[in-house]
């Protein structure tokens, strides 16, 4: 009875989300808003922060790392424009929770997660919840995936310093990538798609992401210039 209620108010809970925090702020399409009420991402948070999983915050989930906000993970998703026979990959698994709503508008979805730790916990968290079109993979994220490739859509989880290049070869025809370009504090949401050789671009919000760490992303020695700056 008791774990009914609560899955009844973190049900209220999703609907004022989707409502205050996604229509109101300009997200329309309805497959969006209709996974956004579906994942729970209560589930996705530590037990520390549960009170707050419906907030329009980012969440730390441990090892430097953030669930994204509700909004922003609903407008990056949106702006993929992602259709049911869709194949995904998205770079920054942290806790799986854009996965899982990736995973209720497409085909199949390749999740890789640099950290170990995070990605197991992800698939593990995944599967018990049932996304079976959900893959999870630990490594070097800022590489993409080749050996799945071509992808419809990429989804970038983090800050880079520049669009890597190899995700832009891994794109199918028509495919679009949604990544966050700029500085280790700052960024813009960009668009890229595919049109032959040649890519589309489109900035589409200011942001804020966890750096993204890799061979095609931010580096040591990079962030140590970066702080010798800023001192």
């Amino acid at each position: 009875m008791v774990r009914s209620l609560t899955d009844a108010c973190f049900r209220l809970l999703r609907e004022s989300m989707v409502r205050r925090q996604l229509e109101a702020r300009g997200v329309r399409d309805p497959r969006v808003l209709e996974a956004m009420r579906a994942v729970p991402r209560h589930e996705f948070v530590p037990g520390a922060y549960l009170l707050f999983a419906y907030a329009d915050t980012p969440l730390p989930i441990g090892e430097g790392q953030t669930i994204s906000q509700p909004y922003m993970v609903a407008l990056m998703t949106q702006t993929l424009n992602l259709q049911p026979t869709d194949r995904v990959l998205e770079i920054g698994t942290g806790s799986g929770y854009q996965a899982a709503v990736l995973a209720h508008l497409a085909a199949s979805v390749w999740s890789i997660e640099l950290r170990e730790r995070l990605a197991r916990r992800a698939r593990e968290r995944l599967q018990r919840l049932g996304y079976t079109n959900a893959t999870v993979l630990a490594g070097d994220g800022s590489r993409g995936l080749d050996e799945q490739a071509p992808f419809d859509a990429i989804c970038v989880t983090a800050g880079a310093p520049r669009v890597p290049q190899p995700l832009l070869d891994q794109l199918a025809e028509g495919g679009r990538l949604v990544i966050p370009v700029g500085s280790e504090c700052t960024q813009e949401l960009r668009l890229m798609v595919r049109e032959g050789s040649h890519f589309k671009e489109r900035d589409i919000v200011p942001c804020m992401f966890v750096p993204l760490r890799g061979a095609e992303g931010w580096d040591e020695e990079e962030e140590e210039h970066i702080v010798r700056i800023a001192e």
